[in-house]
């Protein structure tokens, strides 16, 4: 009878939940596919001016020599923002959607959308900012949401630090489904970074600082969500 009890109120609790639109990392994905395109089309003189427009760059970020109340309303701050969207190289852009799509997800449906995109939005412009305050007057311009990726990477960890994510695994003729702990993953995104940071002309060495303060953001994000996130699941 106990047994009966407890079985009617699971299937009741249940029945209750109404499934949620989950919108936030879809939306990004498009945003960043867009923008390539269109800087793809571009003829390369208007690309390379696009970069230095809209790029972070960060001899741009705040200038020893004016006031810093003035320099929070200079329009290169907001290249913190506009630079997550910026890709040059598709497999830069594929590899951040990929480990985007991977943890995102998940990450989404845990913290609700409107916190994900605060946390990608965040954790990019931090990581951004981490950068350029590592490079001071370096002229090239830091682009790609791989810091905002990261912090979802941290916040996923933070979440979920025994996870292990189910893939699907070209072997042969075969496709095979497997469970890959998420820190190996994430092992795999990092010597990806690594990659691209000796590659192309637009990274050049120096995005280690943007991934490492979007990780620890994100994980921080989510230590401190913990509490809102805990009352978004009972409901």
């Amino acid at each position: 009878m106990h047994s009966s009890r407890r079985r009617a109120v699971f299937v009741n609790v249940e029945t209750r939940r109404q499934p949620r639109l989950h919108w936030a990392a879809t939306l990004l994905i498009c945003l960043c596919v867009v923008a390539f395109i269109v800087l793809a089309l571009m003829p390369t003189p208007r690309r390379n001016t696009f970069l230095l427009e809209w790029g972070t760059i960060p001899a741009n970020i705040f200038d020893a020599h004016q006031p810093v109340w003035q320099q929070l309303r200079d329009p290169a701050l907001l290249r913190l923002f506009t630079a997550l969207f910026i890709h040059t190289q598709w497999l830069h852009l594929l590899s951040n959607l990929l480990f985007l799509m991977i943890f995102g997800v998940p990450a989404e449906r845990t913290l609700g959308s409107v916190r994900f995109l605060v946390l990608f939005l965040l954790g990019g412009v931090v990581a951004n900012f981490a950068g350029a305050v590592s490079l001071p007057g370096d002229a090239r311009p830091i682009i790609g949401c791989s810091g905002a990726v990261s912090a979802i990477l941290g916040a996923y960890v933070s979440l979920f630090p025994r996870a292990r994510l189910g893939l699907v695994l070209p072997l042969g003729f075969y496709l095979e489904f497997v469970r890959v702990p998420a820190f190996l993953l994430i092992g795999i995104w990092a010597l990806l970074q690594l990659l691209f940071s000796y590659v192309g002309p637009s990274y050049g060495g120096y995005a280690w600082w943007t991934h490492v303060a979007g990780f620890l953001f994100g994980a921080l994000f989510a230590l401190i969500s913990r509490g809102a996130i805990m009352r978004r699941m009972r409901r």
